[in-house]
C-alpha cells in the first residue's frame, strides 16, 4: 500500500481479508487509522491540504501554495478533498444542532453583550439548464446567502489608529431558509455565551427575513437598525425632495438629530412631508414606509451612550470575505459545492476543525 505522507510517498505492506466478527472484507491498518478503502492521502497531510483550501482564494491557488510548502498536489485533487471533507464537517454541523450546546468556557463571567448580525448577498448556481447546448430552462441562477455573525462585548478592541477590531467572532452561512441560519447562529452563539448574556442586541440592515428570524429566534433582544444603512434611505428622501447632488443642507442637520437623540423628531418632520407626484413622489412614499417600519430601531445616541455598536460592519465584512471565495469571475456552484466547502470554511474559522479529524 503507498501513502503520501508530509515527508513524502511510503510504501507499507498491510494485510487485507475478511474479519471474522462481522464477515466484512477489508484492511485492518486502514481502518485503524480511520482511513478509507482507496484513500491515498494521510491524515495529517489532508489536515494540510484542506486547511490550504480554506485559506486561500481558489483550488488553484490552493494547489500552487501546497507545492510550494513541499506538496505538489492537483487542483481536482483539492477539490475532490475538500467536498469529502466538507460533507463530513456539513454532516457535523447537522448533528450538532439536534442537542443544546455545552458552553465552550463556562467559568468565565457573563459577557455584558451579545451581538448578532445579518445579512445576505448572492452568488452564482448552476441551474437546470446547465451545460446544455439548447434548453428552456435556466442555465445560471442566483441565489441569496444568508450570513450570520455572533460576538460579545469581550471580544471588541481597538487599533493603534483607533479603528475597531473583533478579536474573534463566529460566521455562520446558508443558502435556504432564515430559520436555519437561525438555529446553526443560535447553536453556535450559546456555545459561546450567548444564553447568559447580560443584554443581546440584534444590529442589522432593514430586510424583513432578518427582524422576522430576531422575532422567533431571540425575542426578547434589543433591536437596533446600521446607521449607515438608515443614513442611505435618508439621504435618498433627500433627493426626493431636492434632487440629486442638492440635499446636503436638508439631510446633514437630519443625520444629526438622528445620531444625537432627536430621532423622534425627525421622524414626526419626515411623516408629514407632504407628497411629490411622479417618481420622486413614489420614492418619498416609500422612504416614509421605511421610517415608519424602522423607528423603533434608531435609538443610536443610546445605543452609543451604553458603549454598544450602532454598525454592522463586523457582517458586512464576513460576507466580504465570503464573496471573494465564492463569487469569483467563471465560479458556477453545485448547491452541494457549495454547502460542502462552506461548512469546511466555517469548521476552521469557528474552532471546529480538530473534530474533523477525530471521527
Amino acid at each position: 500500500m503507498q501513502m503520501r505522507t508530509e515527508a513524502g510517498v511510503v510504501e507499507l505492506t498491510v494485510f487485507y481479508g475478511q474479519d471474522p466478527q462481522d464477515g466484512h472484507w477489508g484492511c485492518p491498518m486502514r481502518e485503524s487509522w480511520g482511513l478509507s478503502p482507496h484513500q491515498q492521502l494521510s491524515l495529517a497531510l489532508e489536515d494540510k491540504l484542506a486547511f490550504t483550501v480554506t485559506a486561500t482564494g481558489s483550488y488553484e491557488e490552493a494547489a500552487a501554495l501546497s507545492a510550494k510548502w513541499g506538496c505538489a498536489v492537483e487542483d481536482s485533487t483539492l477539490r475532490a478533498l475538500a467536498q469529502r471533507v466538507g460533507a463530513r464537517a456539513e454532516a457535523q454541523i447537522q448533528e450538532r444542532v439536534k442537542v443544546p450546546p455545552p458552553e465552550r468556557e463556562p467559568q468565565r463571567a457573563a459577557s455584558s453583550l451579545a451581538v448578532l448580525l445579518m445579512d445576505g448577498w448572492m452568488a452564482r448556481f448552476r441551474g437546470e439548464g446547465w451545460g446544455r447546448k439548447k434548453t428552456q430552462k435556466t442555465r445560471v441562477e442566483w441565489h441569496e446567502i444568508k450570513t450570520g455573525v455572533f460576538y460579545s462585548a469581550e471580544q471588541l478592541a481597538k487599533a493603534d489608529n483607533g479603528r475597531g477590531v473583533l478579536a474573534n467572532k463566529v460566521i455562520v452561512n446558508w443558502q435556504g431558509s432564515p430559520e436555519e441560519l437561525g438555529r446553526r447562529l443560535n447553536w453556535e452563539g450559546n456555545h459561546r455565551g450567548l444564553a447568559r448574556a447580560q443584554n443581546t442586541l440584534v444590529l442589522s440592515d432593514g430586510a424583513a427575513w432578518i427582524w422576522n428570524l430576531k422575532e422567533d429566534r431571540w425575542k426578547g433582544a434589543h433591536e437596533l437598525l446600521d446607521f449607515y444603512h438608515a443614513s442611505q434611505h435618508l439621504w435618498r428622501v433627500g433627493e426626493a425632495l431636492w434632487g440629486e447632488g442638492k440635499s446636503a443642507f436638508w439631510v446633514e442637520p437630519r443625520l444629526h438629530q438622528l445620531r444625537h437623540g432627536q430621532e423622534k423628531k425627525m421622524l414626526r418632520e419626515l411623516a408629514q412631508l407632504k407628497g411629490r407626484r411622479g417618481s420622486r413622489g413614489k420614492v418619498l412614499r416609500e422612504e416614509q414606509g421605511y421610517f415608519e417600519r424602522h423607528g423603533n430601531r434608531m435609538n443610536y445616541q443610546a445605543a452609543a451612550e451604553r458603549g454598544w455598536p450602532i454598525g454592522s460592519g463586523a457582517v458586512e465584512s464576513a460576507c466580504r470575505q465570503k464573496q471573494c471565495r465564492f463569487k469569483r469571475c467563471g465560479q458556477f456552484w453545485t448547491e452541494k459545492g457549495f454547502r460542502h466547502l462552506c461548512a469546511l470554511d466555517e469548521a476552521r474559522r469557528n474552532g471546529h476543525w480538530d473534530e474533523l479529524w477525530n471521527t
